[in-house]
């Protein structure tokens, strides 16, 4: 392989793992895995990446983000998060990667997330509510939500890289 080539595989390898990354953050990372594969495909001619191969990643893509986005949905409203509060646990799980990042590096990132969207549905069903018994109910119910949403997601990114890298080093 020429220093090209190998940079532009190191570039692809690391725009996967973005891709799984962004994952922990919410934002669609088996779609930006599948973007990466469509313009590794196409920077090389389809030559180790063919048709088949994204037919397969968008196959598992959609869905993952579907599925992502009913279970996100279904326990908003499920526990009454959905409406005015539905902006409490992205402002709270900012707030709280920001927090704890600093307090506990990169596992601080990951439970400043979930605590911080936890702590963003509470009070803002503190407020609605005023009970706290609900409150927390809501809260648990989003961070479950958020939880197996995002195992799903990184399952299936999972799995999109494994072929990814499979048929590239094959």
């Amino acid at each position: 392989m020429s220093p090209l080539e190998i940079a532009g595989v190191t570039i692809f390898i690391l725009a996967l793992y973005a891709g799984i990354f962004s994952i922990v953050f919410g934002m669609p990372g088996t779609v930006i895995i599948l973007i990466d594969a469509i313009l590794y495909a196409t920077i090389t001619e389809f030559d180790k990446i063919g048709i088949e191969i994204l037919v397969i990643l968008l196959l598992i893509s959609v869905p993952a983000e579907s599925l992502d986005f009913m279970l996100r949905m279904k326990s908003k409203i499920r526990f009454g998060t959905y409406g005015k509060g539905a902006w409490a646990p992205l402002i709270g799980s900012i707030i709280g990667a920001v927090i704890m990042t600093q307090a506990l590096l990169g596992l601080g990132t990951f439970t400043g997330i979930f605590f911080g969207g936890f702590i963003g549905v509470v009070v803002m069903e503190l407020i609605h509510v005023r009970q706290l018994k609900p409150a927390l109910r809501d809260g648990y119910g989003v961070i479950i939500g958020r939880f197996i949403g995002m195992f799903v997601k990184g399952v299936c990114a999972l799995v999109m890289i494994i072929i990814a890298l499979t048929n590239i080093y094959s």
